[in-house]
Formats: C-alpha cells, sequence, structure tokens
C-alpha cells in the first residue's frame, strides 16, 4: 500500500505487552503486511518476541515519547506516510498519542466479541440491584444474556465491583475510528447484533486471523519441539492435548489430581506443564514416580509448545483448554474437541459458549478431581456420547475454513479493513 513517492505507508501497532495480546497483533501485522502496509510494533523491549522471526517489521522500543517522535519537525515525512495508529483496546495511552498526532486510531480487541457485550451488560445489573452477588444465584442465568449464568461475569468473585466498572468505563469511552475484531460472525452473530449499535463505529471482523496469513512464532517462551516427533508416532485424533496458556497457575493438587486423571483415561496425552505454573513448586517435580510408570510412553510432557502446530497434528483429537480466546480460536478452527477448565477474565464467557452454545466441548465445573476428569477425557475423546461434539467440532472447523476463503466473511471484512484505513 504505497503512499507518496511509491513508498509503504506505515502503519504503527501497540500491543499490551502479554502473551495473548501480542500473538494476534503480530498476526495483524502479518496480514497488514500482505496487503503492502510497513509495520511498526511498538512494545516495551523487555516483551519483544525473537525479532527474528519478523524481519519485515520495526520494533519500537515503547516509552514514555517514543510515539510521540512521529511528531518531531525531523520526522514529518514518516508522519505524512502514517495513516493510522492501532492499539491494543487495553492500551489507553494510545488514544491520547492518536489525539495528539491528530492522527485517527483504530482500537483492536483480542478477546471475543461476548466478553465486550458483559461491559454493558454488568453496570445494568448493577443498577437492577444484582450486585453484590449472592453465591445462590451463581447458577441463574443473566436476564437478556443468555445462557450465561451470573458466574460467568468477569465481576462474579471480585471484591471491588467498582473498580471493575471504571476500569470498563474507560475502555468503552475510548474515542476511535473503527474496532478490528479477531472473531467471525458465525461463532458470535448474537451477541454482535446487540453490541454493534452501541459500538456506532465500523467493525472489521477478521478472524481467524492466524488462517487468514499465517504468521511465524511469537512465543516469549522456548516452545519444545521435540513433542511433534512424540506425535508423529501416535494414531489418528488419539491424543489429548493439556494446555492452560501462558499465565494460569494452578495448586500442587489440582495437578496431581489432573495426572491421575490422565493415567486413568488411558488416552495418549502432551501435557504442557509451563514454570511457574504450580504455585510454590516445580511442576515435574509433582509427578510421582508411580504416575511416569504408570503412563510410560503414553504420555508426553513438556514445558512449552507450539501450540498451533499440535492442534493443526493428526494425532490429536482432544484440546483440555484454560479457553483463552486465541486458544479458542485455534482449536474450533482445526476442528478439535475441547475439554474447558476456565480460571479468569472472559474464560468463563468463552467457555460456556464452547460447550453451550457452540456445543463443541465439556466443561470442567466442578472441583478438580480425577475420576470426573477421566469421565470427560472418555467422553470427549472415544465413546458413543461424544460423537455428536466431535462431529459438530468437524463441522464448526469447515465453516471457519469458508470464512477465510474468497469471497468468506472475513475475507471481505480484511478488504473493507484495508479500504477503511486508506480512506480514514
Amino acid at each position: 500500500m504505497e503512499g507518496q513517492g511509491g513508498r509503504r505507508r506505515r502503519l504503527v501497532l501497540v500491543p499490551y505487552p502479554f502473551q495473548g495480546h501480542i500473538t494476534p497483533m503480530l498476526q495483524l501485522g502479518t496480514i497488514l503486511h500482505s496487503k503492502g502496509f510497513s509495520i511498526t510494533i511498538a512494545l516495551s523491549q523487555f516483551d519483544f518476541p525473537d525479532t527474528s522471526n519478523h524481519p519485515d517489521f520495526v520494533f519500537l522500543p515503547l516509552s514514555n515519547d517514543s510515539l510521540y517522535r512521529f511528531n518531531d519537525p525531523d520526522d514529518i515525512d514518516r508522519l505524512e506516510e502514517l495513516p493510522c495508529i492501532i492499539f491494543d483496546s487495553l492500551m489507553y495511552s494510545a488514544e491520547a498519542v492518536a489525539l495528539h498526532l491528530k492522527l485517527p486510531s483504530i482500537i483492536f480487541r483480542t478477546g471475543c466479541a461476548t466478553f465486550a457485550l458483559s461491559f454493558y451488560v454488568c453496570p445494568k445489573i448493577q443498577k437492577e440491584g444484582y450486585t453484590p452477588f449472592r453465591a445462590s444465584k451463581s447458577l441463574e442465568l443473566v436476564p437478556e444474556f443468555h445462557p450465561l449464568r451470573f458466574k460467568d461475569l468477569p465481576v462474579f468473585k471480585l471484591k471491588n465491583v467498582d473498580e471493575f466498572l471504571q476500569h470498563v468505563t474507560t475502555i468503552t469511552n475510548l474515542r476511535t475510528s473503527g474496532m478490528i475484531w479477531n472473531s467471525i460472525d458465525c461463532l458470535e452473530q448474537s451477541s454482535l447484533v446487540q453490541l454493534c449499535p452501541k459500538l456506532q463505529v465500523p467493525i472489521f471482523l477478521i478472524g481467524p486471523m492466524h488462517k487468514l496469513a499465517p504468521a511465524p512464532s511469537s512465543s516469549l517462551l522456548e516452545e519444545d519441539r521435540s513433542c511433534i516427533s512424540w506425535l508423529n508416532k501416535q494414531t489418528e485424533k488419539s491424543v489429548l492435548y493439556v494446555s492452560f496458556g501462558s499465565m494460569a497457575t494452578m495448586e500442587e493438587k489440582e495437578v496431581a489430581e489432573m495426572a491421575w486423571g490422565l493415567a486413568n483415561s488411558k488416552q495418549p496425552f502432551l501435557w504442557v506443564l509451563r514454570p511457574g505454573s504450580v504455585r510454590m513448586s516445580e511442576s515435574v517435580d509433582l509427578l510421582l514416580d508411580d504416575f511416569k510408570e504408570s503412563v510410560g510412553e503414553r504420555g508426553c510432557i513438556v514445558k512449552w509448545a507450539p501450540q498451533k502446530e499440535v492442534l493443526a497434528h493428526s494425532s490429536v483429537g482432544g484440546f483440555w483448554s484454560h479457553c483463552g480466546w486465541n486458544s479458542t480460536l485455534e482449536s474450533v478452527s482445526e476442528g478439535v474437541p475441547m475439554i474447558c477448565r476456565p480460571f479468569s477474565g472472559d474464560q468463563k464467557i468463552i467457555s460456556r459458549y464452547v460447550s453451550h452454545v457452540w456445543r463443541v466441548g465439556i466443561e470442567l465445573e466442578n472441583v478438580i478431581e480425577r475420576g470426573e476428569i477421566e469421565r470427560a477425557i472418555k467422553l470427549l475423546m472415544v465413546e458413543k456420547e461424544g460423537e455428536e461434539i466431535r462431529q459438530r467440532a468437524a463441522d464448526a472447523k469447515l465453516e471457519l475454513q469458508l470464512s477465510v476463503q474468497k469471497g468468506g466473511s472475513s475475507y471481505n471484512s480484511l478488504n473493507e479493513l484495508v479500504e477503511f484505513i486508506v480512506s480514514v
């Protein structure tokens, strides 16, 4: 996408400095670069991914004044070729920069649209007297927000609901020219119908982004690729992949129950035990010798894995996940049914959608116990009762494939986004 003098027009992308936000922003950068834009990523240097994986990008160490430098007299040429700033919805300061530079800005939402809709629902239910929440109400459906229950809302267990709602107000009041979402109309249509009139700006749904323009790894953790060799030895759709993302932490007792649930299921499994994911303990040290002896070569345990490659592998038939939005999109895109164990944030909402709206997974809601884990694994992976779940997951994969192909909803929305960026 050329500006004056035949140069590519430059976009500055400002991600929130967490793995689950950096990854989709770099995917967005890859997509927009493929459409002819030059890409600058403004990010704390401490949080830089391996920049050698992104040779076409310029990485700008983010400081208090680094973005404002685009307004220096010596940099006027750079400003002229900068059509807008695209920033993560949690990077509030980027809005002020865009206003100062008199540039349009576009918000990038890395979570699901239904979570964003909850930002409008939560203040409403507070006004209607539902807070503070009572435990007896936890399983009741939220009015006009079915099938979500009060316990699924991000505010349910918060001690300071007012502080969260102030945070929500800040996000919903951001002034912007448009909004990009890593989502798909076919997954969140009912939420989008309610959400779009509230936003009052153009919305571009271009998910699943990792399928629009495959990007190199942006992992901040080293990926252990030995697990791919192990997967190559397993039979088709036999392996349960277990990973709870880059942030979740667990108690030792829960990890022990997980271990024996996996062992007793008799299913092959690939388990990511991230360093620091078990509170006050080293993860692998918890796995007793008799557990290791019980599973033998049937289990593969690594500290981190190349997740998109794992989920696309023919031997993987299930994913036990924390239900982060990136992980969920990657799983649904590959037709892999899920076991849901949400921890925080939008994960409970996503878990509910996986299990009760799209019905491509099973929700673990009770205390994590080995017998329940064993039953869930068997149902998801092999039992006749789980056949419909597995079939719906396969159908969802096909639907998402169509969305990114020529003429599909995400394909068309991306082209509209490019035209919008040029026109603002």
